[in-house]
């Protein structure tokens, strides 16, 4: 804030520095133009003091002066003369000089002149009338930058760090400013979502921890009678093979029993992964295909990749927009990382009343065996040596999709992947 309001006051400063210069230089200007209207009546009145009649000195010449009139002295006595030579209005300024020839008074001599031509006065307010708006205009605007933009930026600087730090308490203050209102909104929004989300994973592990604790519980009931009967049959106690064969039959149930609880325990392990609420409700097309192509236009032309988007019919669509173009993300970013930098095709159809929605990337096709394997969690294909991931985005669009009871499979070519995606 103190870098800005050195900003304004150099502003200031520049302003008072250029109208201060401006103005001397108009008052020397207008100091020369006074002196070159003085020089041609001076020649004038020299040409005429030499002997010549004012009524036979050429004009023409001049720029300044354009009429010279003379009063004699015989007719300086009648009043009304007097007065019409004195009092006589012309356009711009006059000059009058007694008029002598040969070192005798012969009368007065009135040089008229133009000031409209040579008076800078006039250019001299207008100047500085233009320099202070202009002036007032800038100022005007630094000063709205200052309080509707900078000072409000401030105040919410703080924020992103607050966010980061895991501070989610309190209330964000709301601005009235049309430039932040919706961004503190945003933010205040982000805020309680980040503290829900914190909670509700509290909840899970709390729940994960006793589930734990009680599937251990559980567990350790079915572990020790197959340890019993193990050691029962290491240590030969049964002696005929009817108690064997029981004692069998009591491991594989107990075997089958353990299997249940590890089950249980690797369910609840994707329930915990994917933690997303879904809000249904219907969104149009139009919006959808908007939302994807202000993201992704721009990150292909950057890739020099070629972006189609066929054409479809604004349909009304249930699901959650939000959800949808997380599903979106995940396709679009597997494209980019396992495609061949050439072409993304994204096209529109119906089956059997459901809209479909297909996302085709160019590129080497999968193998067989990790084709049929591309939606599990935690599944990363012999194509992703060497890329970032974690071999969840496919797992996490396919449940996604099934919490919008819809559906996504996907479809291999010879020259790239399709995942198409099922609105019901």
């Amino acid at each position: 804030m103190r870098k800005y309001d050195r900003i304004l006051a150099v502003t200031v400063c520049l302003y008072l520095l250029l109208a201060l210069g401006t103005g001397q230089i108009l008052h020397r200007m207008q100091e020369h133009r006074d002196r070159e209207f003085r020089v041609e009546i001076n020649r004038l009145y020299h040409t005429i003091s030499a002997g010549t009649h004012p009524e036979e000195v050429d004009l023409s010449g001049f720029r300044d002066v354009y009429r010279i009139d003379s009063l004699p002295l015989a007719d300086a006595a009648d009043r009304e003369k007097s007065e019409a030579f004195y009092s006589d209005e012309s356009n711009g300024g006059s000059v009058i000089k007694p008029w002598y020839t040969d070192s005798s008074l012969k009368g007065y001599l009135r040089f008229s002149y133009r000031e409209e031509n040579m008076s800078l006065g006039g250019v001299m307010v207008t100047v500085q009338a233009g320099l202070a708006l202009m002036a007032a205009f800038v100022v005007g605007i630094l000063l709205y930058l200052k309080y509707r933009v900078i000072r409000p930026f401030n105040r919410v600087s703080e924020l992103p760090y607050e966010l980061a730090k895991g501070h989610l308490k309190g209330e964000v203050k709301q601005e009235k400013n049309r430039y932040f209102g919706d961004f503190l909104w945003g933010i205040g929004q982000l805020k309680d979502t980040l503290e829900v989300t914190k909670k509700r994973r509290l909840e899970l592990e709390k729940e994960k921890k006793k589930m734990l604790l009680s599937l251990s519980h559980d567990m350790k009931t079915p572990l020790g009678t197959i340890r019993l009967y193990g050691k029962a049959l290491e240590q030969g106690l049964y002696d005929t093979e009817e108690k064997k064969c029981h004692a069998a039959r009591q491991i594989c149930a107990k075997a089958e029993e353990i299997e249940g609880y590890v089950a249980e325990i690797i369910r609840s392990s994707k329930e915990d992964i994917l933690d997303v609420r879904v809000e249904m409700g219907e969104f149009y097309l139009e919006e959808l295909v908007k939302r994807v192509a202000d993201t992704y236009v721009e990150k292909c032309a950057v890739r020099m990749m070629e972006l189609q988007i066929g054409r479809y019919e604004n349909r009304l669509v249930r699901g959650d927009i939000d959800r949808v173009l997380e599903v979106f993300d995940n396709v679009m970013e597997n494209a980019f990382k396992y495609g061949d930098g050439r072409r993304i095709e994204i096209s529109f159809y119906e089956e059997d009343f459901c809209q479909l929605i297909r996302i085709f990337n160019t590129g080497e096709a999968v193998s067989e065996n990790d084709f049929n394997h591309i939606f599990e969690s935690f599944f990363r294909g012999t194509n992703s040596l060497g890329q970032q991931g974690s071999g969840l985005g496919l797992y996490i669009c396919r449940e996604i999709m099934r919490k919008m009871d819809g559906e996504v499979f996907a479809e291999k070519e010879k020259d790239g992947m399709g995942i198409v995606l099922v609105f019901r």
